[in-house]
């Protein structure tokens, strides 16, 4: 079944958590650029607190990249809104991201348990089911988010499915199969997985093939070479510009290309 998420002319540029390498990933300046830049595609993560607010934020902990400390499931949001991400942007939250640019598509990584059913809610609450594309490392979080999200929504094959593609350890017709009853739509993988056998592999399922984290002029050319539909970054300046070199860059719709030179505050 085809979804909206993936109807934006390929290759797909991803600002990967906003495009760390121009913010402070997961900030309000990081994605603010994306969008300065013409990306239709931001990624980001999902984590909870403890009384259930959904969170733009990747770890587990509070400590790498923000002033305070502590698990992020263990604190009420009254905590964790004092935190600063490098000590001065405070950490979105995912409705927020949603409801502020609507035209925009997000890629969510389910970094929790709970952030499942909050996910849910924020997607109905800003009727975002059709720009929206489910990921996550825990093969378990993703059948649980297909089997309670109400609508249909965009999802990555669980890491069982890369497995097997990879390895070729399950038919494909049996996988097909198991595909067409998921209802993923998308294999998201690290550059030592998107080998041209692999994204054949996928591509002769239906699949689209999203390649992260790749920053780096040549890693980038090598998964566009090899039949990337899809392509995740921190550099993403570098990346619109291989793109825009190859004929290949698609801001989102509406986007009017006047030059940006203005790096985001960090």
């Amino acid at each position: 079944m085809a979804v909206a998420f993936l109807d934006h002319p390929r290759p797909a540029a991803f600002a990967h958590r906003g495009g760390a390498a121009h913010g402070l990933e997961n900030s309000w300046p990081a994605f603010e650029y994306a969008v300065k830049l013409g990306y239709a595609y931001l990624e980001t993560d999902a984590r909870v607190t403890s009384d259930g607010v959904l969170l733009a934020f990747h770890d587990r902990t509070l400590d790498r990249v923000t002033d305070s400390s502590g698990p992020v499931a263990a604190m009420p949001y009254s905590e964790v809104a004092t935190a600063r991400i490098g000590g001065k942007e405070p950490i979105p939250l995912i409705e927020d991201l949603l409801g502020s640019w609507p035209e925009l598509r997000f890629n969510i990584d389910l970094k929790d348990a709970g952030s499942i059913r909050a996910v849910g809610r924020a997607l109905s609450r800003t009727r975002s089911w059709d720009r929206v594309c489910i990921t996550s490392f825990s093969g378990a979080r993703l059948r649980e988010a297909m089997g309670i999200l109400d609508r249909p929504v965009c999802m990555a094959v669980t890491p069982a499915a890369i497995a097997a593609l990879r390895y070729a350890g399950v038919p494909g017709r049996a996988l097909a199969a198991w595909l067409a009853r998921s209802g993923a739509q998308c294999a998201q993988v690290p550059r030592q997985i998107a080998t041209r056998e692999f994204i054949r592999r996928a591509q002769a399922l239906g699949l689209h093939v999203h390649v992260w984290t790749l920053n780096t002029r040549h890693a980038i050319e090598r998964a566009l070479d090899l039949g990337a539909d899809g392509v995740m970054t921190d550099q993403i300046v570098l990346l619109r510009d291989v793109l825009t070199e190859r004929g290949q860059w698609h801001p989102r719709p509406g986007f009017s290309d006047r030059p940006v030179f203005t790096e985001p505050r960090l």
